[in-house]
């Protein structure tokens, strides 16, 4: 079972903010979850769990619109929130004081029955991971890959080298068929990004 929620917001670095939508992502069965990236509006993800049981809150990395609400359903929902450690310079610009449980690349979640796999993906944050939850036949990659190419690098604590090292050798390895959910707009699959590598290099970003 998946399910989306979109919530709005900002996004905050280098100085700059700008208006967002963000997709939480509810993953599991009817009787419990994880939620993917709890951004901006924490009540509203917890109405949508309803009386299910959050097993963990799982950031694919720490830029504020992807963390924002992270405490708030945590206190509200009694789960953990989970974090690459890669990235606890940006965790400490929102939270400079709240413990997190570390993310390993390897690691499995597991929820209602479905198992995600953990892949860290370096490139948009240091920390950046992807859940690849091969049953469902989906992958969960924040802001690592979207439609149309790989997630913005121009800012701070961000490589563009990295980012697509890190979709060719994790992500482009996975089935074609594979159906990509995104931190942001509408869902993809490996098979629709794959053959644009060579392009997005070409234009290197």
């Amino acid at each position: 079972m998946i399910e989306r929620i979109v919530t709005s917001g900002t996004f905050s670095l280098d100085g700059g903010t700008w208006d967002v939508d963000n997709n939480v992502w509810l993953v599991g069965s009817g009787e419990e979850v994880v939620v993917v990236d709890a951004a901006h509006d924490a009540a509203a993800i917890a109405a949508r769990v309803g009386d299910r049981e959050v097993r963990a809150i799982v950031c694919t990395h720490a830029h504020n619109d992807h963390i924002n609400a992270a405490a708030d359903l945590a206190a509200t929902v009694g789960a953990p929130i989970m974090l690459h450690p890669a990235d606890q310079v940006l965790w400490e610009m929102v939270y400079p004081d709240l413990p997190y449980t570390p993310l390993r690349d390897g690691e499995v979640i597991s929820a209602g029955g479905v198992e995600l796999t953990v892949l860290h993906t370096p490139g948009h944050a240091p920390g950046a991971v992807c859940l690849h939850a091969p049953a469902l036949g989906a992958v969960f990659t924040g802001d690592t890959l979207f439609q149309g190419g790989p997630g913005a690098t121009g800012r701070s604590f961000s490589s563009f080298d990295t980012i697509v090292e890190s979709i060719r050798t994790r992500l482009l390895t996975l089935p074609g068929e594979t159906v990509v959910h995104t931190g942001h707009g509408d869902s993809t699959t490996i098979g629709a990004e794959a053959p644009h590598l060579e392009k997005w290099l070409a234009r290197g970003h």
